[in-house]
């Protein structure tokens, strides 16, 4: 008997994971006790933290930068060589982390925790598990001795949720040499379980471009003992009413078509049957009006625009001389943003709202589905979860991979972290990763690399 419950007691404390497993354990739990939320300011420490491990595993310092715009927000990039057969692999992740407040969660947001079978903490999803992962991998390949076909390159990034100092951004612009590569793994793709069984591996293939647009209305204003029939709330908020009424086209591409496809054959009900049908008919209108009641598969269908932000007048007892919001669009790849602004004063149609675009998009392109990068994906996923289909999306959101299409290199969101679908807490209160999934994940992204750079 006691020699069961110590062979209990031993598990839970993960004293029977593999070294590679507590490696990257051990990493994971390091990056989460460190707090790189921006307004801590601590990303260079995670970055240094890492940059350490690596010297000590014998990775030389020549192959080993930590640098960035600013002091506090370094990123780390460190370079695996290969025979130089073929391009190099980049392998990014970032650092930083969106802000949590202790008085939010049960438990301390940077402090890890290994729990009924779980870690807990700011970062156990999103996303240095990844990084963490990446490390731990790499640090593998060298105990190893494997000799990939090229360079492996890690990118340990800051800034990806704040956007100040955004690492990716910084490194394209000024250490272009540092991450050149054929092709990058990021973030972006999740697993999926649903009713207790693994549906889908993700694999990121393109995302929505970032617009915000300005509505404003002006008015000479006056005393509020004596309103005007004119009011630049009112026709503001007339102008955003038409706006929320407003849909674009539906569209498909390559990868939405290929998502819509694939998904429909793992569910059930109206809801696949309209992917299904979609997926053979673009234009089919009962399938369209099916998805589009659907708020994530309506934004998988067409660009959006909605409002988020208003602001209006200067004191109680006045007319409000102007008011203003904002109205974020995530536009599809294949859809141009003069367009778009073009669409919504259309729709505004009130010569007193002023539309004007308040941020400049930046457009990449979707990063192709070849055979050679989806059977890879494929036999690595069917090796771990035999029967799991692999489904190619498009992030509604952002990640760094948009910088990288942009310029060139194509990149993949994937990870192999399987989540429930009705327990996602990523960005949100006591963020956790089932460890099982961890460990999984990171078997799944050390035979990828490895399969993809042989």
């Amino acid at each position: 008997m006691w020699l069961l419950l110590l062979g209990v007691f031993a598990a839970r404390a993960g004293l029977c994971l593999e070294p590679a497993e507590q490696l990257a354990r051990d990493i994971l739990e390091q990056l989460v006790d460190v707090n790189t939320a921006d307004s801590a300011a601590n990303v260079t420490a995670a970055s240094e933290a890492m940059a350490k491990r690596l010297r000590d595993a014998g990775f030389p310092d020549a192959d080993i930068h930590v640098d960035g715009d600013d002091p506090r927000f370094k990123n780390l990039v460190v370079r695996y060589r290969g025979s130089d057969t073929a391009k190099p692999m980049l392998l990014v992740a970032h650092l930083d982390v969106v802000e949590a407040l202790r008085s939010d969660w049960s438990l301390d947001p940077f402090h890890f925790l290994e729990k009924d079978g779980y870690f807990y903490g700011r970062g156990t999803v999103d996303d240095k598990a990844e990084a963490a992962c990446w490390i731990a991998n790499l640090i593998r390949y060298k105990q190893e001795g494997f000799v990939p076909s090229g360079d492996i390159i890690v990118a340990l990034t800051s800034g990806e949720e704040s956007g100040e100092h955004n690492g990716v951004e910084w490194l394209v612009r000024n250490h272009r040499d540092w991450i050149d590569a054929g092709l990058a793994l990021n973030e972006g793709g999740d697993g999926a379980i649903r009713n207790g069984q693994k549906v889908a591996n993700y694999v990121q293939a393109s995302e929505k471009i970032y617009y915000s647009v300005e509505l404003k209305a002006t008015n000479p204003g006056g005393h509020s003992s004596v309103p005007r029939n004119d009011n630049a709330i009112y026709e503001l908020a007339g102008a955003l009413l038409r706006v929320s009424r407003h849909q674009f086209p539906a569209e498909l591409n390559p990868v939405t078509q290929t998502y819509f496809e694939r998904t429909g054959k793992i569910g059930k009900g109206k809801i696949a049957a309209a992917m299904r049908k979609i997926a053979k008919h673009p234009h089919n209108r009962r399938a369209i009006k099916t998805l589009s009641a659907d708020a994530h598969e309506n934004a998988m269908l067409r660009t959006t625009c909605v409002a988020t932000r208003l602001a209006a007048g200067h004191a109680d007892n006045a007319l409000p001389q102007t008011a203003t919001a904002l109205v974020n669009c995530r536009i599809l790849p294949e859809d141009k943003p003069d367009e778009v602004l073009r669409s919504l004063r259309e729709v505004v149609n009130d010569p007193k709202v002023e539309v004007t675009a308040v941020t400049k998009p930046r457009i990449a392109p979707a990063s192709p589905l070849t055979p050679e990068f989806m059977q890879a994906v494929e036999q690595t996923t069917n090796e771990i979860w035999p029967g799991v289909p692999v489904i190619p999306t498009m992030s509604t959101g952002a990640t760094d991979g948009r910088a990288l299409r942009e310029i060139g290199i194509p990149c993949y969101g994937l990870s192999g972290f399987f989540l429930d679908e009705d327990d996602n807490r990523e960005h949100g209160r006591d963020e956790r990763i089932p460890v099982q999934s961890f460990f999984d994940g990171q078997k799944f992204l050390y035979l990828l690399v490895k399969r993809l750079s042989s």
